[in-house]
């Protein structure tokens, strides 16, 4: 007879509580990384917290290395939203073009996470975690099954993400402007930059979206957060 594998044991009161400190750590972070407050101290931080000094260095050794923790957290999620709503798209370029999409619209729907995301625009290009890792694996995806014809990946790689990001940008910059019809505009300049053709991508950036839930993002608690550094 086959043994059932061990279940995973449940994480103990004290993990819990390490856990939901170093989220609230990330969750202030994150709130005075959306407001450019970089120069905050470290007492600050942990006063809007609600958690004691002593606990921080628990977590993190400094506060960029929180700042850093609090960006990759918001481009985790954001990442794992999108592969979510992607998972059964079998077309690369689609595929691409709805992460794009949704991102633009991210930019609108959630300002303050998009602000803590473009705070930190001039590291995300050599990100290792997070949306840059997927749009280069989303542009390989493409080039490899030749609905790209752009061979240089990380010239594509380099356009894409400063492409998002100076979008947030000019979304943030200009309230009223239509932030979907500009998304949708940047996402056809940027499918035919990639070699699809122009009646086509139009097409794609014409086509239906699945619906972006986001408020899971808000203040959500990373598994591995809870299950790895919450039990050091």
């Amino acid at each position: 007879m086959t043994q059932a594998p061990a279940s995973s044991p449940e994480p103990t009161r004290s993990h819990r509580r390490k856990a939901q400190t170093r989220a609230a750590l990330v969750r202030a972070a994150q709130s005075f990384l959306a407001q450019g407050q970089t120069n905050t101290p470290v007492l600050e931080i942990t006063q809007a917290a609600d958690v004691g000094i002593g606990s921080f260095y628990n977590h993190f050794e400094s506060k960029d290395q929180l700042f850093e923790a609090a960006v990759e957290h918001v481009m985790d999620l954001l990442g794992a939203v999108l592969d979510e709503l992607t998972t059964d798209v079998d077309d690369p370029a689609v595929a691409f073009a709805t992460s794009f999409r949704l991102t633009g619209r991210f930019h609108r729907r959630e300002p303050e996470l998009s602000k803590v995301i473009l705070h930190n625009a001039l590291d995300l290009l050599g990100a290792q975690k997070g949306l840059t890792p997927r749009v280069r694996r989303d542009i390989v995806a493409g080039v490899e099954s030749g609905r790209f014809t752009m061979a240089d990946v990380d010239v594509a790689v380099v356009c894409a993400v400063g492409a998002a990001t100076f979008l947030g940008q000019l979304i943030h910059a200009e309230p009223d402007r239509d932030d979907a019809e500009t998304t949708d505009e940047a996402t056809e300049a940027m499918l035919r930059m990639l070699g699809v053709s122009a009646n086509e991508a139009r097409a794609i950036c014409r086509s239906p979206l699945p619906e972006l839930h986001t408020a899971g993002l808000r203040g959500a608690v990373d598994e591995v957060t809870a299950n790895g550094d919450a039990a050091r």
